[in-house]
């Protein structure tokens, strides 16, 4: 089993802290970096060189976190303290990785349908979750889930925060917005006027604004007091894949669309001010660097990642660079500067990616794609290259070309990554003391196969409520009564239902089971058998085992035959019941036969049985 790659941020952490100084007076008193790998030791966070974006680009492939039931992973998420990496996958689940080992930490059924957005709160109290159904959760810390609205009837595909966490606002393919109070999950207004769906949203950093992006190609800016709609920018020529505020000073906005292009909007000017290009397909998600403003990161729908530097436009070979329109005589009318991406990573999915976040920190970028994997990116230590050369890359035909891939040893390494993380998964549950799954009927929870009745055996809040509760609190429900003592109904009158029998008294009770009559007194014999009953037949002519063990025969018949009973277990070959034959009256016990899914994967782990035919 290889060695899993771990990421430790601490001795970088405590080098810069040991050795800054203001920023007036240099910022941080160390060698200037060089690529040689003796200056690894020497390696600083984003945050001590905030004028050096170029050093923070995550370039190198750390690690691909995959779930034991592979399903497309629609949002990642960094927990607010940078220990944990949140995914919520399309089959309503979420998942935890570890944010310095990366392996499996905890999974759990959120949803009931896909996970389409998830926010955490800026007081990191809370995180927001939207589904396929237009269902809200609120979540704690602990994954708690406190509370549960029905936002919108369709699909809600983002959500964010106001900055003093009182509100959030949904989108939906309803083509609407809707702003709700966090307190009490109240809808307190709607926000109409896109043609189309509306696919994203965002809330400004620090002023009552918020931006919206849609199918109808347009981007628009809206007043959330007062739902009217401030501004309308016509850039984009498709569906607005998403829209976002710089996250630090609040003056830029980074939209994208499904035109190969994404524009950063200056929102002082009320314009364009940067042209993205240089992706092959159209672009599905971006993200903000949280420390560097001039780092901006995009996914594309061929699966690559791709990292503008927004003061530096890279022009290819035979491309005259362009001016940023601020160093132009005219500002307002010029167009804007072209921008190509500094570093690309071109096969760093197999299909599209869906999401991106940066840790907290910004040394690592984590990245959700509809390949079903969760990968982790960081920048490439000193004297490194390695790296640039790898499958994600240049492919996996190229890398293998140049040595740094080997086909069958990476497809080895990558089963036992997956039988590492399904292994991680197991003992993460077992760790948790999680209950199996009992076989529950669809139906009633509870109940195996009452169909067509709502709830489909589906846990609800009282039976999960129920099912949590410890032993000593599980209710305590009354006895029955004892048998043949029933309460009396009600106004009975014991005086008029003796009146009513002939002489006066009540019957006397039914001979308890197994008793005749006749030995009571007062009851009379049962009458006998009529002549001729029961003549010529044989008991000792049943088959063995035809009567319960003690069973009489009547007077005048024959007995039954006896059942020979089997000899007692022993040793192999010492005495009666030993096992010298193996059959079913023995003492021995047949092992489980091996399932046909553990015996293909025994086979696999052999090397068999791998590729398709």
């Amino acid at each position: 089993m290889g060695r899993r790659a771990i990421t430790d941020y601490g001795p970088s952490m405590v080098q810069w802290m040991r050795n800054r100084q203001p920023r007036y007076k240099g910022g941080v008193y160390l060698e200037m970096e060089r690529p040689n790998p003796s200056y690894i030791i020497d390696i600083l966070p984003p945050a001590a060189k905030v004028q050096h974006a170029a050093d923070t680009i995550p370039s190198r492939h750390l690690h691909s976190s995959l779930n034991k039931i592979k399903h497309p992973v629609n949002v990642v998420k960094w927990t607010p303290e940078g220990r944990r990496l949140l995914t919520g996958s399309s089959s309503g689940e979420f998942t935890l990785w570890n944010g310095t080992g990366f392996n499996f930490e905890t999974i759990m059924q959120a949803h009931d349908t896909a996970i389409r957005a998830a926010r955490y709160s800026h007081g990191e109290e809370w995180l927001v979750s939207a589904d396929q159904d237009g269902v809200v959760k609120y979540w704690q810390p602990n994954f708690n889930n406190v509370k549960a609205i029905q936002a919108h009837t369709d699909p809600i595909r983002d959500l964010a925060f106001s900055p003093n966490d009182n509100k959030f606002v949904t989108a939906s393919d309803d083509a609407s917005l809707k702003v709700f109070d966090f307190a009490g999950g109240i809808e307190e207004s709607m926000l109409t006027g896109h043609q189309w769906d509306a696919k994203t949203v965002d809330w400004h950093p620090t002023k009552g604004l918020l931006v919206s992006g849609s199918k109808d190609h347009q981007v628009k800016l809206w007043d959330p007091r007062t739902g009217r709609c401030l501004t309308t920018l016509h850039g984009h020529k498709n569906t607005v894949a998403k829209t976002l505020f710089e996250p630090s000073r609040g003056q830029l906005l980074a939209t994208c669309a499904r035109d190969q292009a994404a524009r950063v909007f200056d929102l002082r000017m009320m314009r364009d001010i940067c042209l993205l290009r240089g992706m092959e397909k159209d672009l599905s998600t971006l993200t903000w660097h949280p420390i560097h403003v001039n780092l901006l990161t995009a996914g594309s729908n061929d699966g690559s990642i791709l990292h503008y530097l927004l003061d530096e436009p890279h022009s290819p070979s035979g491309v005259v660079a362009s001016l940023p329109p601020c160093d132009t005589s005219d500002p307002a009318n010029a167009p804007p500067q072209t921008i190509y991406p500094a570093h690309r990573i071109p096969h760093a999915h197999d299909y599209s990616v869906w999401s991106l976040d940066w840790h907290p920190l910004g040394h690592i970028l984590a990245s959700g794609s509809n390949d079903r994997a969760t990968r982790f990116w960081t920048r490439a230590r000193p004297g490194e290259v390695e790296c640039f050369n790898d499958r994600y890359h240049l492919g996996e035909k190229d890398a293998e070309a140049h040595g740094t891939w080997d086909r069958r040893g990476g497809r080895r390494m990558m089963r036992e990554e997956e039988e590492q993380e399904m292994e991680d998964e197991a003992e993460g549950l077992v760790d948790q003391k999680m209950p199996a799954k009992l076989p529950v009927i669809p139906g009633l929870p509870g109940l195996p196969g009452l169909p067509n009745i709502k709830g489909g055996g589906k846990s609800t809040p009282d039976t999960a409520d129920r099912s949590a509760r410890a032993p000593s609190e599980a209710p305590n429900f009354p006895p029955p009564p004892p048998l043949g003592t029933f309460p009396p109904p009600p106004n009975f009158d014991p005086a008029k239902l003796q009146e009513m029998f002939p002489n006066g008294q009540f019957p006397p009770p039914p001979p308890p089971f197994g008793m005749s009559g006749a030995n009571i007194q007062g009851v009379p014999p049962p009458p006998p058998p009529p002549a001729g009953f029961g003549a010529g037949f044989d008991f000792s002519k049943m088959p063995p085992g035809m009567f319960p063990p003690g069973f009489q025969a009547p007077p005048g018949f024959p007995p039954p035959p006896v059942v020979p009973q089997p000899a007692a277990a022993g040793l192999p070959g010492l005495g009666a019941g030993g096992d010298s034959g193996g059959g079913a009256a023995g003492g021995r016990r047949r092992a489980p036969l091996p399932s046909q899914q553990e015996s293909l994967m025994e086979e696999q782990r052999r090397g068999k049985y791998r590729s398709a035919r």
